[in-house]
This record gives C-alpha cells, sequence and structure tokens, in this order.
C-alpha cells in the first residue's frame, strides 16, 4: 500500500478506538490501532488508520494540541477523510472538549459544515430531534449523569455543544435523514451558509447511519460515535480501493486477568455474573495510603489464572470517597495501581488481559507502552479482541464501562484464546 491509508481517524481514549476498529473491521476495512502518535517514519499498512489518544477527560487546549498532531501524523499517510471519534454516549462535561477538538480539526482541514453523530443503536445509543437517549432514556436520566469524571446531565447535544464551541452548532432532524444522503448533504450545505460548524444529525438505525455515510462520502472530516463509521466503508469500497486482506489478529494461549475499574452498572453487573474466576475487590483507600499494591496483589492471586480484579463500586461510595480525597486524586491512584498491576502481571507471564473501562484501559495500556493492535473478532457489539503487534503478541480486550452483555467476562476471555499454560509462582 505504499504507506498510503483511506480514513484516518483520532480517537479521544483507547476503548472508544477499539470501539471504532471493530466498526471498521466488519465492514472489510484492513484497520490498526496505535496507542498514541507513532514516529514518523512508522510503516502503516492498512485501509484505515486509528490513533488512540487519550484525551477525553482532559483540557480543551491539550486535547486540541493532541489531537492536531495526530492529525498531521495522519496527513503524512496520505488519508483521504478523517474522522475524529468520541463515546456514544458523549462524555463530555460542559467544559469539555469534543466540540473544541472537532472545531479544531475543523478549521485545520478547512471545511464547511461537520457531521456530529454519537449514535450507536446496536449498544441502544439514539439521537433523535437533537437529543441522545440511551436505550428508551435521556441520556441525563439514563446513569451516565453520575459518571465519575464526566457527567452528562443534558441530553440535547445542541444545547451542550453551544456551552463548548465558538461557531454555531447546527441540526439535521430525522425526517430529513429518512429523505435520503441527497436530502443530508443539501441540509449539511445550508448549515454551512448559516455558518454552523458542529452539526448534529439524528439516527436512530443502523440505516440511518449509512445513510448519513453516503452523504459524506467527499467530506474531508466526520465527527461521531463509532456507528458513524458503518457507512464509510462502503464508500471506499464503491470506488474499488479497499485492499480485501486479513487483519493479522493472533489468538494466545495462557494466563489471563480481568482488570476492571469502570463503575457503572454495566461493568458492575458483569463482574456479579463472573463465576468464571476467582473475584477480588479492591479497597480504594488502602489503595490510597499503599498499604495495598500491584505486587502485595500478586500474592492473593498466585495460582489463578484467570482472576477478576476490580474497584468499581456504586455511585454513592464513589462520590463519598471522591468528597474526601479528591475525584482527581482518587482516579490517578487507581489507574496507576492498574497500570502497575498490568505490568506485574505480563511479567508474570500472563498474556490475556480484559480490561474494563475507559480511563483504566488507558492506564494498563500506557504502563505496558504498547504501540499498536491487530484487529480480531468481535466480542460483544462495539468490543473487539485485540492483538499487539511484533514478536511477542499479547491477546487484549478494552471495554467501555457501559458496553457488554451480562457474560461478557467470559466471553472475553474465550475470544483472547485459551488457558492452557501455567503462571510463574
Amino acid at each position: 500500500m505504499n504507506g498510503k491509508i483511506l480514513l484516518g481517524c483520532i480517537a479521544d481514549d483507547f476503548t472508544g478506538a477499539s470501539d471504532l476498529a471493530n466498526t471498521l473491521a466488519k465492514q472489510g476495512m484492513r484497520t490498526t490501532q496505535y496507542i498514541d502518535i507513532p514516529p514518523p517514519h512508522t510503516e502503516c499498512d492498512c485501509d484505515a488508520a486509528i490513533i488512540s489518544l487519550k484525551s477525553r477527560s482532559i483540557d480543551s487546549a491539550d486535547a486540541i494540541t493532541q489531537s492536531l498532531q495526530a492529525l498531521q501524523w495522519l496527513k503524512g499517510k496520505g488519508a483521504a477523510q478523517y474522522l475524529f471519534k468520541y463515546c456514544s454516549t458523549f462524555d463530555s462535561t460542559r467544559n469539555g472538549n469534543i466540540g473544541p477538538v472537532a472545531e479544531a480539526l475543523a478549521d485545520a482541514l478547512g471545511t464547511g459544515a461537520v457531521v456530529d453523530c454519537p449514535a450507536f443503536p446496536t449498544t441502544g445509543r439514539t439521537v433523535y430531534q437533537g437529543h441522545l437517549f440511551v436505550f428508551d432514556k435521556l441520556l441525563n436520566e439514563s446513569g451516565l449523569e453520575n459518571h465519575p469524571l464526566n457527567p452528562m446531565t443534558d441530553a440535547d447535544l445542541r444545547r451542550w455543544l453551544a456551552l463548548q464551541c465558538k461557531y454555531r452548532v447546527g441540526h439535521v432532524a430525522h425526517q430529513t435523514v429518512a429523505r435520503g444522503s441527497a436530502a443530508v448533504r443539501q441540509a449539511l450545505e445550508k448549515a454551512d451558509s448559516a455558518n454552523e460548524k458542529l452539526v448534529i444529525v439524528d439516527a436512530t438505525a443502523d440505516e440511518d447511519l449509512r445513510c448519513v455515510g453516503k452523504a459524506v462520502a467527499d467530506a474531508p472530516l466526520v465527527t461521531g460515535g463509532s456507528g458513524i463509521a458503518l457507512g464509510l466503508p462502503q464508500n471506499f469500497r464503491e470506488r474499488g480501493e479497499l485492499s480485501d486482506q486479513s487483519s493479522g489478529f493472533s489468538p494466545q494461549n495462557g494466563p489471563a486477568a480481568i482488570l476492571a475499574g469502570s463503575c457503572s452498572a454495566t461493568t458492575r453487573k458483569q463482574i456479579t455474573h463472573n463465576n468464571h474466576g476467582p473475584r477480588i475487590s479492591l479497597d480504594v483507600l488502602k489503595i490510597l495510603n499503599g498499604s495495598v499494591t500491584a505486587d502485595t496483589l500478586l500474592y492473593e492471586i498466585a495460582g489463578n489464572s484467570e482472576p477478576l480484579i476490580y474497584s468499581s463500586a456504586d455511585p454513592e461510595s464513589v462520590n463519598e470517597l471522591q468528597l474526601t480525597h479528591g475525584t482527581i486524586q482518587v482516579a490517578e491512584a487507581i489507574e496507576s495501581f492498574f497500570g502497575n498491576l498490568a505490568v506485574a502481571l505480563i511479567s508474570r507471564g500472563f498474556n490475556r488481559l480484559v480490561v474494563a473501562g475507559g480511563e483504566t484501559s488507558g492506564a494498563v495500556i500506557s504502563a505496558l507502552q504498547l504501540s499498536a493492535f491487530h484487529i480480531g473478532p468481535e466480542i460483544d457489539p462495539g468490543v473487539p479482541a485485540l492483538s499487539t503487534t511484533g514478536s511477542s503478541p499479547i491477546a487484549v480486550a478494552l471495554k467501555s464501562g457501559n458496553f457488554g452483555g451480562d457474560n461478557f467476562f467470559y466471553n472475553a476471555l474465550t475470544a483472547l484464546g485459551s488457558a492452557d499454560a501455567t503462571t510463574d509462582e
């Protein structure tokens, strides 16, 4: 492929990037997920390249800087189109960075009106009349209003984005989307004339997303959740540009561990349903005071090849900890612990990791200094099996807190390989 790619993607966290990779791979694009921005001369032999940043919860100025640097790298690989991927539950406070980053990318590319659509109907995320729903509940009534870092207290994305953006925010209603891609294109042109840079586009089904994808076939930039990528591969296929080659995923056989830092209701339910191996609940207070470390925990899990280790707790307990010790301090302590634990596990022969939670996944991948993933089969909607590139691969699943069915952890371990090796004791 001479180092050129078709679709250049920037994701604001690691689980979101693997979610996007899963969507693109299922639609026939040979996809590579990179961790952070690779060196300039990295070979990029794929249809779609995804740069995974850990920028979802950081200051807007820093997020813009990182995202523009990622854009420059992707430009160097000759991308024909760019996608900014954020969470399908629009994780971003009123001072968040989704709007500022999207506007900065649009300005850098000199685009007109840009689609902004977090809908992912397969996992219950839909947008109707500019409002984001999680199944049958408005976003701010779905539990996401209790997110420990990015509480979402308003489902009206137009109003929420307007608090973040310097340009006007537009809207393409579902009635327009139902009329087809030509109608969507005309609506975007009208929004551009009205100086509306980011345009919320309604979508309640996959067919809507494919319609929007066709409408933006020639757009330099698209933004949204992974669902917005459903309709993009077909544009390249119709132009005869897809490589149609295998993904390179490599399952691994050996010990595994599940690391859960998400406090979402979905992850907590998955923890209670996991009876495949021992469940070890972490005492966050002991992590904060240093009496529990990765090394001390290793003694507790010695001889267990598939333990579930979790800090997940109900919103009331999390709020109490944050009020007493500080939101940032608690988050950083937990992330640092899981990062150190992952390093210790890999050093002792574990070669399969299942990680629940966007921030936790970011901490683990950063601590392990992993650089890129091959994309494997889908475990649950939005979550693929991954394997690292290089001579000593490990298999990984990175799960957003709200994704996956009740038996996700068991299904993930099975998709990553099998436990036919023993741990070092």
